[in-house]
C-alpha cells in the first residue's frame, strides 16, 4: 500500500478494490455459464478474487478498528 493514507484515500481504494472484485465475480460467473474448460484461467481468476477480498477486509479493518474497552 502507498504509505499512510487518510480515511478518504482508504475509502477510495476500498471502492476501487470492490469494483475490481465485482468485475472478477462477473467474469467467473460468465465462465461457469459458458462452460469454460480452461481450469487454470478460472483458478487464477478465483485466486485474484480472494486476494482482493483479503485486501478489502484489511482496509475495512483499518477504517473500522475493533475497540477493546
Amino acid at each position: 500500500m502507498d504509505g499512510y493514507l487518510n480515511d478518504a484515500g482508504l475509502r477510495q481504494r476500498l471502492e476501487e478494490l470492490r469494483a475490481q472484485h465485482r468485475a472478477l465475480d462477473d467474469q467467473v460467473r460468465a465462465a461457469h455459464e459458458c462452460g469454460m474448460t480452461d481450469q487454470l484461467k478460472l483458478m487464477r481468476l478465483k485466486r485474484r478474487k480472494l486476494q482482493l477480498k483479503d485486501e478489502i477486509t484489511f482496509l475495512e479493518d483499518q477504517l473500522n478498528p475493533d475497540i477493546i474497552a
